[in-house]
């Protein structure tokens, strides 16, 4: 029988990504990622819990991150897509530790952690809290039935 080992995030970037650059030009992106969730006690108050995630970041991605063509910062909300990874090391008292991280092999931006000042069109960004007018206004009687409609529906 086949196995499956897939993580899927959406959370707030703890941290800004690190690189780590190696001699053989291969890159490693190092970042953290909170994820939270919010539910009612037997009381009826509001917790907040909220799970701390390593995220990995390999090959192209990571390239891509490192020289700028994917900037993510603190704050940032992040869809993660990637695999559970489990690894030991020896620490500097020589006691085995191990680390669960997210191998990531997507990351997207859902939203930056403060809006950008201009839009991509150079329009200042402005948040829609309404819908904007669009000019229309609806002429008639919309509460009578209308009698003359020859619709067959």
């Amino acid at each position: 029988m086949a196995s499956l080992n897939k993580v899927i995030l959406i959370g707030r970037l703890g941290k800004d990504p690190e690189v780590t650059s190696f001699e053989n030009g291969n890159k490693k992106i190092s970042v953290t990622m909170a994820t939270s969730e919010r539910y009612r006690d037997r009381d009826q108050n509001w917790v907040e819990q909220t799970d701390w995630h390593n995220i990995v970041v390999w090959g192209n991605l990571a390239n891509d991150i490192a020289e700028g063509r994917r900037n993510y910062s603190k704050g940032d909300m992040m869809y993660v897509e990637g695999k559970l990874r489990t690894r030991q090391y020896t620490d500097q008292q020589g006691a085995v530790r191990y680390v669960t991280e997210v191998i990531a092999d997507k990351m997207m931006q859902l939203a930056p952690a403060r809006p950008a000042q201009q839009s991509s069109y150079g329009q200042p960004y402005t948040p829609a809290t309404e819908p904007a007018p669009t000019g229309y206004t609806p002429q008639g009687n919309f509460d009578a039935p209308d009698e003359g409609n020859d619709l067959p529906f």
